[in-house]
């Protein structure tokens, strides 16, 4: 089966963000590229109808696939498991280090809209069409997605004025 026209130029172009944003999904390198290959891997059929403006409809199924992959082993794993102590032990990433680990005790939903409000850049309107919600119910999932990251991370510089 032939690519569709525009898909692969797409993928060059947005495959660092696509990494990016699914690495603050999943908080791990492996499961996010697997994570954007099984998106894009749903994309492709519906690449015709999409091509004009692919980006909300890929982000869309980028946090589905998520959030379906968090349910799917959530009850085979208690713990999000244990990080690597190289970068426990380089003072220069341990906010970074303390910021993803208290994005990953955030529910699916609450994750994907403090990832693809802060880290995205996403307006309130675009992160409701993405996700299928009312922009009232990403105002309160930032909200209190926030308020859980401030409270994991009291010692963290700045992370009282995790707001925007």
């Amino acid at each position: 089966m032939a690519t569709p026209e525009g898909f692969t130029e797409f993928v060059m172009a947005r495959q660092a963000a696509l990494l990016r944003t699914a690495y603050l999904l999943t908080g791990h390198a492996q499961d996010a590229e697997d994570l954007v290959q099984t998106t894009l891997v749903k994309v492709v059929p519906q690449w015709r109808r999409i091509a004009d403006n692919p980006e909300p409809y890929v982000r869309r199924v980028l946090v589905h696939e998520n959030v379906s992959r968090w349910r799917r082993r959530r009850w085979r794993e208690h713990s999000t498991g244990d990080l690597p102590d190289v970068l426990a032990a380089e003072p220069d990433r341990a906010e970074l280090l303390a910021v993803r680990t208290a994005l990953a005790t955030l529910p699916p939903r609450q994750r994907a809209v403090i990832v693809l409000r802060y880290y995205e850049d996403l307006s309130e309107a675009d992160i409701a069409a993405t996700l299928g919600i009312a922009p009232g119910t990403v105002k309160s999932q930032a909200r209190d997605g926030l308020a859980r990251l401030r409270q994991a991370l009291p010692d963290v510089e700045g992370a009282g004025s995790l707001t925007r």
